[in-house]
């Protein structure tokens, strides 16, 4: 099968026996639903600039597994020029969209498990790997987009999967037979899940032996009998359902459609099952996937950020501040802290390494920092932006009152700035950027990939104290072990 365009992907959403619920009802039909377009348009983008001739070098890739051409968020890194690739691409991407695109979690997903398995096989003799190989050629053949499935409800953070009261706060398997295995638990915060064809299971913290029912990683249908998917609420999410001035970014909405996902005894064949109980791998997969995901945020927050940018210098312009040096040194400083993630992610990316299955990863303290850095940058940008656009971007009336036959003409008359730009242009900016630095956007930069003390966490272990610590001996002329 040749590569999806956005109306192939759309239509194959349609094929899917999605259960979705949203708003307390049953969804029949999320494609045409007001509620999923904007995240679906989003998705959809990413395979129709896998069609353009003056994107396609980014957003595909050449499969080490068939030697066809398929989509980059498919594909299992083969160097550090795909892994700088694939941040150039996410930033391209946000330029595009202002917004989550949705599959990078898959993708990171996939690069993970495929390392991992690679690993378990070699020191346990199990099969895993060559599982994920035929899963991952159906899904390059077949240009899925899938769900990567990682955090878990967790219930009391305090004890581990194996100690909790409800044993259901951590994805587990209830049962195995000839035919397969059967889990049950709930995933949380599912990026991009309803728009999904496949969801890939994946633990969420690293496991002791008592955990072993918990360490495990299998693909499922979206539509797989027994899952369930909630659908939850964004900031403004109803304006979707009115105009289209007040939605801001009306095309591809906020962030990426997350959900609450539940399996219910849901029966995986072992075909599709990667960790089964392997309990000591369940750590170095989550590191692997947690250090992939992070090395994103320089890309997609910096190609975000360019557009907040973008619309901030705009809205100083239709208010006739554009020229004043302050708001010159204020954009300058949200340029400079944009370009500072975006270049942490290049560099954990260009710092990448092979791994035994060949395939390539990042180098995870630089990784870690991206994210960390993202978790502080992106508020500050917010912030400047706030600063220059005015209060209005949080007290505007609604497009109805614009388009009012009495009341309307006053909401054009005392929202106008400089008088060469239309009213309504400034409206639409500052709807943009409400959009775009609002609560919900903020929240996914510091908690998506991880909340920050993970991050810091990861820093701490791929620190190498000790070693600093011998440096600065040496150099003060203290004798150490080290020599």
């Amino acid at each position: 099968m040749s590569l999806k365009d956005g109306n192939a992907y759309r239509e194959s959403l349609r094929i899917l026996k999605l259960n979705v619920y949203a708003y307390g009802q049953k969804i029949d039909n999320v494609v045409d639903n007001p509620l999923f377009i904007p995240h679906i348009n989003a998705a959809a983008l990413t395979y129709d600039l896998a069609n353009d001739p003056m994107t396609e070098d980014l957003v595909t890739a050449i499969s080490h597994l068939t030697g066809k051409k398929i989509s980059r968020f498919t594909h299992i890194h083969q160097s550090t020029e795909d892994l700088v690739k694939k941040v150039k691409m996410l930033r391209m991407i946000a330029n595009r969209t202002g917004s989550c695109f949705q599959r990078c979690v898959g993708f990171d997903a996939l690069n993970a498990t495929y390392t991992v398995t690679y690993e378990m096989d070699q020191e346990l003799g199990t099969i895993y790997h060559q599982r994920l190989r035929q899963f991952l050629e159906s899904v390059q053949n077949n240009d899925l987009m899938v769900c990567g499935a990682m955090t878990d409800p967790k219930g009391d953070r305090g004890l581990r999967p194996s100690q909790q009261k409800d044993p259901d706060m951590y994805v587990r398997i209830i049962e195995k037979n000839d035919q397969g295995i059967i889990i049950r638990g709930a995933k949380a915060h599912m990026t991009g899940i309803v728009n999904s064809h496949e969801m890939l299971i994946m633990p969420t913290t690293a496991m002791a032996e008592d955990d072993k029912a918990y360490a495990v990683s299998c693909a499922i249908p979206t539509d797989a009998p027994g899952v369930l998917h909630i659908f939850g609420r964004q900031s403004n999410d109803e304006r979707r359902l009115e105009g289209e001035i007040d939605q801001g970014n009306f095309n591809y909405g906020i962030v990426g459609g997350e959900a609450l996902t539940i399996l219910n005894d849901v029966f995986v064949p072992w075909e599709r099952v990667f960790m089964c109980e392997e309990y000591q791998f369940a750590g170095l997969l989550v590191e692997r996937f947690a250090s992939y995901h992070r090395q994103n945020y320089g890309g997609c927050k910096g190609g975000v950020s360019d557009v907040i940018i973008g619309a901030t210098v705009a809205m100083a312009e239709y208010s006739g501040v554009g020229k004043a040096s302050h708001v010159r040194d204020k954009i300058c400083e949200m340029v400079h802290l944009t370009e500072t993630l975006y270049s942490g992610s290049i560099a954990c990316s260009a710092e990448g390494k092979p791994t035994p299955s060949g395939a390539y990863f990042v180098d995870p303290m630089l990784a870690n920092a991206v994210k960390l850095n993202v978790t502080r940058f992106i508020y500050e940008i917010c912030r400047l932006s706030h600063d220059i656009a005015g209060g209005l971007i949080a007290t505007l009336p609604s497009e109805k009152d614009l388009r009012h036959p009495e009341i309307g003409k006053y909401v054009e008359k005392y929202f106008k700035g400089v008088d060469s730009f239309p009213t309504e242009d400034r409206i639409r900016m500052a709807r943009l950027i409400e959009n775009m630095t609002g609560g919900t956007a903020l929240v996914e930069s510091m908690h998506g990939a991880g909340s920050p003390q993970a991050q810091r966490v990861m820093i701490l272990r791929q620190a190498n104290l000790q070693r600093k610590k011998v440096l600065a001996q040496k150099l003060a002329g203290i004798k150490t072990d080290k020599g």
